[in-house]
């Protein structure tokens, strides 16, 4: 059988229902990783999926094929992504969420955990591989059980967090799954919550659940306008990134999150190695450093992140496409509400959230911006970039992902995307004037490998 390999991307598979994603696809991977986690000793699978309208028929088609390798299929019905990887954390180790995360209404995917790690790479080619050749040795003896996690999850985190006094916040869950969940959860906290498009529907009819883009926050911003709230946090459609935005308006990205997280975590893992990726502020590691800690850039990826934080023991991780993995006092999992959660904690100790938040190091940068490129091209013009990136001292040049160069006042990104064939940048200036000329000299170096490339805003 043959695939469309445009879905089998570099931390997942992707693809639009039912153009290059369908059922056959679903259950032909039903089989090909049941066989995997089966040759990795595992017997059980755990099964969610979020609120998009292909998910039902997906997520049957996928159980359907995990069965049939004999394995025990644990559905946990419609989930959040990280109430799925809280099943693969508590009932089992292997797993797969069926979600298009953040992409438009007509897209599905799957999110997968084998043997307690997040695949990616060489290992979802290695599915594909089996998938196109039909080879996953089947066996009698599955099985399904439905099991709800959503109590277990929820005691598990109102457990864990302790808020010192009660917040008012405003949650926009976009039509999203966490919907269905998150609400109830921070009220359980001590919260007063209100509530911004939690009715779980996929056809997103209010706006795309994508905090990372402005233009999704506008209705969190004139509810914290209009009312008493004193934060707003906002969901993706999968529920395992967060959006913050404080009482005046201001979106706090997550490189800015994770200089508070890294604070409270350092305060109780003194010295640990805090983790993030290549477009995250340059103003983060310092921050880090002050408050005790190491700080290690790395590639952009959840699934690389938390290979790496695994590597070296990492207590915390982000991305600043808003992946923030919590391992001190959790399990190490991007999760959009825990991170909420852990926010309210630190927030709970001061009167006034928005000045803790508004004090946060910040910089002028540039959204993440993208240069469409033919299929295959975006490595190679960054392997030609890598050739020519030479730039004069002070200026540090980074190459683990892209060429990422930082001077004294701000550092420029140009690298490769591994889910979609554009050139991914991203440019940060301690002044206006710093941005200005740091976009412009890694323009220069970009149109000097790529003369017809065109800036356009980063689209999901």
């Amino acid at each position: 059988m043959k695939f469309s390999p445009s879905i089998f991307k570099a931390y997942d598979i992707r693809g639009v229902v039912p153009t290059t994603l369908d059922t056959e696809v679903a259950e032909a991977l039903g089989k090909a990783f049941g066989a995997a986690a089966r040759a990795a000793g595992e017997k059980s699978v755990a099964v969610g999926r979020d609120g998009r309208l292909s998910g039902p028929a997906i997520s049957e088609a996928l159980i359907r094929g995990l069965a049939a390798t004999g394995v025990e299929v644990i559905d946990v019905g419609a989930v959040t992504t990280p109430m799925l990887y809280f099943a693969a954390s508590t009932l089992c180790t292997s797993g797969i969420q069926v979600t298009g995360s953040h992409n438009p209404k007509d897209y599905n995917g799957f999110k997968m955990v084998l043997a307690g790690r997040a695949i990616y790479g060489d290992e979802i080619q290695g599915l594909r591989q089996v998938m196109e050749d039909d080879s996953a040795p089947l066996a009698t003896g599955g099985s399904v059980r439905k099991v709800d996690v959503l109590a277990d999850y929820t005691q598990r985190i109102v457990g864990d967090v302790k808020l010192a006094r009660p917040l008012k916040i405003v949650v926009d869950c976009g039509n999203g799954i966490a919907g269905a969940s998150a609400p109830a959860i921070f009220r359980a906290l001590g919260c007063e919550v209100t509530e911004l498009f939690s009715e779980v529907d996929g056809e997103f009819p209010n706006h795309h659940p994508d905090p990372s883009k402005p233009e999704n926050l506008k209705d969190l911003i004139a509810a914290l306008q209009a009312g008493d709230a004193e934060l707003g946090l906002a969901f993706d459609g999968d529920g395992d990134r967060l959006g913050i935005v404080t009482k005046d308006g201001q979106n706090i990205y997550p490189d800015r999150q994770m200089m508070l997280f890294a604070q409270d975590v350092l305060s109780r893992v003194p010295g640990g190695t805090i983790i993030y990726d290549v477009k995250c502020s340059q103003r983060l590691a310092p921050a880090i450093e002050a408050a005790g800690g190491k700080a290690m850039i790395y590639k952009t990826g959840h699934s690389l992140i938390k290979a790496k934080m695994k590597e070296v023991d990492s207590p915390l991780g982000g991305e600043m496409s808003g992946h923030i993995f919590f391992k001190e006092r959790w399990f190490g999992f991007d999760d959009g509400t825990y991170a909420g959660c852990r926010l309210l904690e630190i927030l709970s100790k001061s009167p006034n959230s928005s000045d803790v938040l508004n004090a946060l190091p910040t910089s002028f940068s540039t959204p993440e911006l993208n240069v469409a490129c033919a299929e295959g091209e975006p490595h190679k013009v960054v392997e030609a970039l890598t050739r020519k990136a030479d730039f004069a001292a002070p200026a540090k040049v980074l190459t683990i992902d892209g060429v990422r160069v930082d001077w004294p006042d701000g550092f420029g990104l140009i690298r490769a995307s591994n889910t979609t064939p554009v050139l991914v940048l991203r440019f940060e200036g301690h002044t206006q004037a710093a941005l200005e000329r740091i976009e412009h000299d890694m323009l220069a170096l970009l149109r000097s490998v790529k003369p017809d490339a065109k800036l356009a805003a980063a689209a999901h």
